[in-house]
């Protein structure tokens, strides 16, 4: 999904800016907007947090914004609901125009389109875990039993089945960032918004909290836009990464474009230490059938599209004929011979660009 406009994006986001300060709608559109952020600041008294951002997000997508602190990742997800009010540029969820919105309309939307996780996971310690879940469904007046049997329904989507009775304090940090997850999916919103949420979770956690993701990920439909500072953590979980920095995205793209053909030594350098063979997936470094390649026999093993060359590196290992690579069909491809893998895992580019068709 392109920067273009396309009718089939839940979220379109169209020059988009967020300045902080005095008269910040001066800055969007004059010269001072093409200043860096410290001499922005130091002239004018303005800063930059978003500069100039387009995307689109498809239906089902987990689309993630990684950055450094202070990048602007965490300001543009509040932009898209107008938690905060974004200074220039248009947001559109599901076609409404959020930037233009009345009260009323923004309300629908934060109430029943969109639903948000945060950092901190903001329980109710009063309250118990299930009417924690079900504050939502309150809010929109939905009755009572109703809102039991939804919020004991999500209490077990995230493996807290029986739970509905404790308080807050009586979990681990962990089981209740899982209840805030359960109260966002309770409303059965088209979008979840969130906002690195697992980061003051101890790395184990973290992982176990991952792992959560992806699994409510073949359970759910819902868009997902993830926020997040943790390069493997954005790897995991991102159909396709905006990597964010001073305000603008770099870079967007899928994993394997993001770590095997970084757009700049910014995102160089983020990458660096990523193992490219447990991102990349055979068709980025297959040679095609019919095109100078292998026959349609003679393979140690065959492979689907989409498998990760890490996965192939033993048996490439011990055997010496190659791998093949089939697609949904069953058919020959392409295929990976110990070569290819081995300079890939070296670091050798042997990629010119990664295009989705596996052609080098």
């Amino acid at each position: 999904m392109g920067a273009g406009a396309t009718s089939d994006s839940v979220i379109e986001v169209r020059g988009l800016w967020k300045v902080f300060g005095p008269r910040p709608e001066r800055i969007v559109g004059s010269p001072s907007a093409d200043l860096s952020r410290r001499q922005l600041e130091a002239t004018t008294g303005n800063v930059v947090a978003v500069r100039e951002v387009d995307v689109d997000v498809a239906p089902g997508e987990a689309f993630v914004v990684m950055g450094l602190s202070g990048s602007g990742k965490s300001t543009l997800v509040r932009c898209l609901t107008r938690l905060i009010d974004p200074t220039a540029g248009i947001v559109r969820i599901g076609g409404v125009d959020v930037t233009a919105a009345d009260g009323e309309t923004l309300l629908d939307v934060r109430r029943n389109r969109v639903s948000m996780v945060f950092q901190h996971f903001g329980l109710l310690p009063h309250r118990s875990l299930a009417d924690n879940v079900a504050f939502g469904l309150e809010v929109r007046g939905v009755d009572k039993s109703r809102r039991r049997a939804k919020a004991e329904e999500m209490l077990d989507l995230v493996g807290l089945a029986g739970l509905g009775s404790a308080r807050p304090d009586q979990l681990s940090g962990g089981m209740q960032q899982r209840v805030g997850l359960a109260r966002a999916l309770a409303t059965e919103p088209e979008i979840l918004l969130f906002d690195e949420p697992f980061s003051a979770l101890d790395p184990l956690i973290r992982r176990d909290m991952q792992d959560e993701i992806i699994r409510l990920r073949s359970e759910v439909s819902t868009t997902m836009v993830f926020i997040t500072h943790d390069l493997s953590e954005a790897l995991r979980l991102g159909d396709r990464i905006a990597i964010m920095r001073d305000g603008r995205f770099v870079q967007v793209g899928t994993p394997a474009e993001v770590v095997g053909a970084p757009a700049d030594e910014y995102v160089s350098n983020f990458v660096r230490d990523v193992s490219r063979s447990h991102v990349l997936a055979v068709e980025s470094i297959m040679t095609l059938i019919g095109a100078g390649g292998a026959g349609t026999n003679g393979f140690s093993a065959r492979v689907p599209l989409g498998t990760k060359v890490c996965d192939v590196m033993s048996r490439l290992a011990h055997h010496d004929l190659p791998v093949g690579v089939i697609d949904e069909d069953g058919i020959v491809v392409g295929s990976v011979d110990r070569i290819a893998a081995l300079r890939l895992v070296a670091g050798e580019d042997v990629l010119d660009v990664i295009d989705g068709t596996g052609d080098r």
